[in-house]
């Protein structure tokens, strides 16, 4: 029951009140962003919703769009400012994502929304995390989030769809909570952001393979 009505029903209350109560604070931000980052207040992307159907993601931007000579975009470091780093730590850069919450695409908890490349490189149990919907928060974001492996991330996700309940929901709200104020976790070591999910050993180049075999 949980599940098919009461989910629905407490990302509609949380995520309704929260943009009402934070409304003040989310144009705030947007006029920062707007000073800081320049024109292109909200980033979007296509992402993969329940089942891998595609929807599109809301967040805040935090990098800028500095390309190199021949247009290409520069590499994540060098493009995410401090100002994006801080919007990062403390997770406001996720506030848009309320939006995606009210129009059924995301949940409050769940696993993230990845990259929709990403579908194909899942082995079958790592694409469960698909089964329910993508969330702002989730079980592998309060249990080390980018500082963990892929592989332990999605055994968190594939976890969370197995055992999902209200009870479950609020301590994850609740640790997502210690989370932001203690900016843990936010970066994955050596990285500016996270590594590319390359997928399980040998199933990336095989698609790879597959790929430039049929262009």
């Amino acid at each position: 029951m949980y599940r098919r009505v009461g989910k629905r029903c407490l990302d509609l209350l949380i995520a309704g009140a929260g943009l009402i109560l934070l409304l003040p604070l989310i144009l705030c931000i947007a006029l920062l962003v707007r000073i800081y980052l320049g024109p292109g207040v909200i980033f979007s992307q296509v992402r993969p919703g329940l089942h891998g159907r595609p929807f599109r993601l809301y967040k805040f931007r935090t990098m800028t769009d500095a390309r190199t000579p021949s247009g290409e975009l520069r590499p994540d470091a060098e493009r995410l400012t401090s100002f994006g780093k801080l919007l990062r730590s403390t997770s406001l850069d996720e506030l848009p994502g309320l939006i995606n919450v009210i129009r059924g695409e995301m949940s409050l908890v769940g696993p993230r929304p990845l990259l929709m490349a990403y579908l194909e490189r899942y082995s079958p149990q790592q694409r469960r995390r698909h089964e329910v919907l993508p969330g702002i928060t989730g079980w592998a974001q309060v249990n080390g989030r980018n500082a963990i492996s892929w592989e332990e991330r999605f055994a968190l996700d594939v976890w969370y769809v197995e055992h999902c309940s209200l009870w479950v929901d609020l301590k994850i709200l609740g640790l997502t909570l210690v989370k932001v104020l203690r900016r843990a976790d936010i970066t994955q070591h050596g990285h500016a952001t996270v590594e590319e999910f390359r997928g399980a050993p040998g199933l990336y180049e095989a698609h790879r393979h597959e790929a430039e075999s049929g262009a």
